[in-house]
């Protein structure tokens, strides 16, 4: 049986006990309460293969198109390419058995449901579980598309997801291993004081390509930190921190998809250069450049333009 379905099996048959045990210890041993069925709706949101736990509602390919531009495209690409880090969504067939493979939806994932659940709960980052049903529908309808698993008129919905057949569903077989390695042991054992546990498995994981001096491989970056006297700053620029801090930070403060950071002057001289108004206009809009691409507004669709614009005075401001 596979991890993922021992999982599921093992929650479907300790769920009545542990809520037994809840109702036992609120009525008898006043730890706690009984959850209301609303805060139990509110945990109870995982989906199944089989598509139990889908709720109705239903998404087409072209309307995911425009909600995976908007919200999606900045961190994993316009067609599920993936920017920089950020997971490929799409591509990758016939390259499992690679030294490298590509591991995306489309060539590696065996249920649909796991795409629609995690897009669910997870994304889109930084505002997980902000979609609408309806969007996540469109969401996975369009990344199914990206993938040639659906055609372009298909409209997903919590019927016909659960029938969907993914390409490599057929590779996954069920582990039949036990859940322990060795026997437990029943006599003479080990004194479990003198049993140490520890944090990682030593010689499984390879860490021989980290480096002290960062030099080799891939260097992370850490997020800019500017300390800027808000006095210096205009109205404008100290109006818009505010939405910096919440809508652009991501982004700006690592310099991901291209992004200029916060407090890099040769790069905001750079952009600068081009006029403020055209500044204004490609964060307002979205924008398409050599190192990379912007959605309009970020993504962050529900902000004004007065709050874009002052965003971009704060980051101009505060990198020269």
């Amino acid at each position: 049986m596979s991890n993922f379905l021992k999982g599921h099996h093992l929650a479907l048959f300790l769920t009545p006990i542990l809520l037994a045990s809840s109702l036992v210890n609120a009525d008898t041993l006043n730890l706690g309460r009984t959850p209301t069925p609303a805060e139990v709706a509110g945990w109870d949101i995982d989906v199944r293969p089989d598509g139990l736990g889908l709720p109705v509602g239903q998404g087409s390919v072209s309307d995911g198109e425009y909600l995976y531009d908007e919200k999606c495209s900045s961190c994993h690409g316009i067609f599920g390419e993936g920017e920089k880090r950020w997971p490929k969504l799409a591509g990758g067939k016939g390259t499992l058995a690679d030294d490298r493979p590509d591991k995306t939806v489309g060539s590696y994932w065996p249920y649909a449901s796991t795409l629609w659940d995690y897009i669910h709960r997870a994304m889109p980052f930084p505002a997980p579980q902000s979609l609408e049903t309806d969007e996540v529908y469109a969401i996975t309808a369009y990344v199914l598309y990206l993938n040639e698993i659906v055609e372009e008129e298909f409209v997903l919905n919590e019927k016909n997801l659960a029938a969907i057949v993914m390409p490599n569903a057929g590779n996954f077989y069920r582990d039949d291993r036990p859940d322990a390695a060795n026997p437990r042991c029943m006599a003479d054992c080990k004194d479990p004081a003198s049993i140490q546990v520890v944090a990682s498995l030593t010689g499984i994981t390879p860490t021989d390509h980290f480096k002290e001096d960062g030099n080799d491989g891939v260097a992370y970056e850490e997020p800019a930190e500017i300390d800027v006297e808000s006095s210096s700053l205009s109205a404008s620029a100290q109006a818009g921190q505010a939405t910096y801090d919440q809508a652009c930070t991501v982004c700006h403060s690592s310099g991901m998809a291209g992004a200029p950071r916060l407090g890099d002057k040769p790069d905001w001289e750079i952009r600068v250069g081009t006029g403020m108004e055209t500044l204004y206009g490609n964060a307002i809009n979205g924008f398409q450049g050599a190192k990379g691409m912007m959605p309009a507004k970020g993504g962050q669709t529900q902000l004004s333009d007065e709050q874009v614009r002052n965003a971009v005075d704060f980051m101009v401001e505060s990198s020269r």
